[in-house]
This record gives C-alpha cells, sequence and structure tokens, in this order.
C-alpha cells in the first residue's frame, strides 16, 4: 500500500481570492521561525524563488508550474539542500500544492506536499515544521486579510 503525502487542510470564512492572495505571499508565511530568507518571485507563472533556513540547515528552490487564480498553486521543488538528513536533495523533484475549493459559504485549502511520505528521512521534521507554518503563519494571514 502507498504512503499518503503529508496534507494539511485549512478551512475559513475568506474568500477563495483572499485564500489565493495569502498563498501567494510567501515571504509573510514561511518565514519567522528560523532566520528565513525568501528571494525571488512567487506570484506568476514560471517565478523562481529560493528558500534558505537557519544558516544552511535548508536550502529549496521552488518554480511555479502551475497558476490559476483562486484554485490552485503548484511549486516545483527544482533543488534542494537538507543539512539534517543523508539524501539532502531528498526534496528535488517533489510538489507542493495548494488546492483551492468553495463551499456551503466556506473556503477549503487543502495543502499537499506531494513527495513527502512517510518513507522518506525528512518526513518526521519536515511534516511538523510544515505543519507550524500552515497553523501558525499561513492561517491567521488568510484570516487577517482584508
Amino acid at each position: 500500500m502507498a504512503s499518503k503525502d503529508f496534507t494539511y487542510t485549512i478551512t475559513t470564512d475568506r474568500s477563495p481570492e483572499e485564500v489565493f492572495k495569502a498563498v501567494l505571499n510567501v515571504r509573510n508565511w514561511w518565514v519567522g521561525y528560523y532566520n528565513e530568507v525568501i528571494k525571488g518571485g512567487t506570484e506568476k507563472l514560471d517565478d523562481e524563488f529560493t528558500f534558505l533556513a537557519g544558516d544552511g540547515v535548508h536550502y529549496s528552490r521552488q518554480r511555479l508550474v502551475e497558476v490559476i487564480p483562486n484554485k490552485k498553486v503548484i511549486w516545483l521543488i527544482t533543488d534542494s539542500k537538507l543539512s539534517f538528513i543523508e539524501k539532502t536533495d531528498e526534496w528535488v523533484g517533489s510538489k507542493v500544492i495548494f488546492d483551492i475549493s468553495e463551499k456551503a459559504g466556506k473556503t477549503k485549502l487543502v495543502f499537499t506536499h506531494e513527495g513527502l511520505t512517510p518513507e522518506v528521512e525528512c518526513y518526521d521534521s519536515c511534516a511538523p515544521a510544515w505543519t507550524t507554518y500552515l497553523q501558525n503563519k499561513l492561517t491567521p494571514l488568510i484570516n487577517a486579510v482584508s
């Protein structure tokens, strides 16, 4: 049986447009814990940006390979170096997916890191880190959007 990719779901009263806007504002939610630095574009198709945390503990380069306004954003990880695991490029080729949908007046954001499964070494560190950013940074950003 194949393992499931890491997912996290946020449900909010905010509109799909507000959720989409918050997701693209990466500098305001994927930072704040480990001296993170984000460089590059994070909003348009084919934009590329780098993420560096903890003085080189985590480096990754993302390219936006799908951007459907108010519905979906997909990042392809094109380079990575995770110094805390043996296979430092474990994220390369994985995708970070933001699926946005609306039902009964609520907006649902399903975050999936495709390729981040319990079988990979990073899972035990990366899944809780994603949860922290999504729960403590992205969710409040979404709900603060005016």
